[in-house]
């Protein structure tokens, strides 16, 4: 399988508006690999532009000019031009949600439109509540989908259709009638928060928050909770992207509770 498309979940693909831009939307979990397409790529790499804009008001960043990585970003040592003049990005950070512009240069001139690419983040934490010194009696999980900075979750992709919601380890999805589970979200600002109480039985018990595009799952992360002997709780994480029906492990990060 083509390695650009392992981390790739994309919603829309040339939806060319009146502007003559090209627009793709690209869904991913914090520290997976991803790779952005350039939809107007021409033979030759070397005529290949990328730009980033984190905010609107915020001036863009070159990333890549005419073929080769710019040195003087935060990010380069994770940036990679592919064959096909697509973006590659190691380990990708909420913080590395925006737009990303690919643009062909002759002579110091534009050929054809932009190719833009609006990459979200899925980032996933967890806080908890003690009803004593030695013992945790809730934990919190907090699954919020990052965006273009400056634009509501509700103006940039609530015309597709998406939803953020928590399952369990069943795939059964937690609803509010759950008298275990409280859960809030912010249509807003793309985020859901899952409160429950801990029992003995969850040793090992998984949550998980989904992402999906007219009833498809495009993007999760998995939380498990482990307990220790030690009257020490950890909840352990694993981000996960659904790749065509299977589940790719990208990597993880254990939190101790105390």
């Amino acid at each position: 399988m083509d390695e650009c498309l392992l981390g790739l979940i994309i919603l829309s693909l040339l939806l060319a508006g009146s502007s003559g831009v090209d627009e793709t939307h690209v869904f991913i979990s914090s520290g997976e690999n991803v790779c952005l397409p350039c939809n107007n790529a021409l033979h030759e790499c070397k005529l290949t532009t990328w730009n980033y804009n984190s905010f609107s008001h915020l001036a863009a960043v070159e990333l890549i000019g005419l073929g080769m990585k710019k040195t003087d970003t935060e990010s380069h040592e994770r940036l990679s031009l592919g064959s096909d003049c697509s973006l590659n990005i190691k380990n990708v950070t909420k913080e590395e949600c925006g737009i990303y512009t690919c643009r062909q240069f002759v002579n110091d001139k534009q050929l054809g439109t932009d190719a833009r690419v609006y990459l979200h983040v899925l980032y996933v934490s967890s806080s908890s509540s003690s009803s004593s010194q030695t013992e945790i009696s809730a934990v919190t999980l907090s699954c919020q989908l990052y965006s273009y900075a400056g634009v509501s979750c509700d103006d940039s992709v609530g015309s597709e259709g998406i939803q953020l919601f928590w399952v369990n380890q069943a795939g059964v999805i937690l609803t509010k009638s759950d008298s275990r589970y409280q859960i809030l979200s912010s249509s807003d600002h793309c985020i859901s928060n899952l409160t429950t109480t801990l029992l003995n039985e969850d040793h090992n018990r998984e949550w998980r928050c989904n992402i999906t595009h007219r009833n498809q799952v495009k993007t999760s992360a998995t939380y498990t909770l482990k307990s220790s002997d030690s009257a020490e709780t950890e909840v352990s994480w694993t981000a996960g992207s659904f790749v065509r029906g299977t589940t790719q492990l990208i990597n993880s990060e254990t939190i101790n509770l105390k």
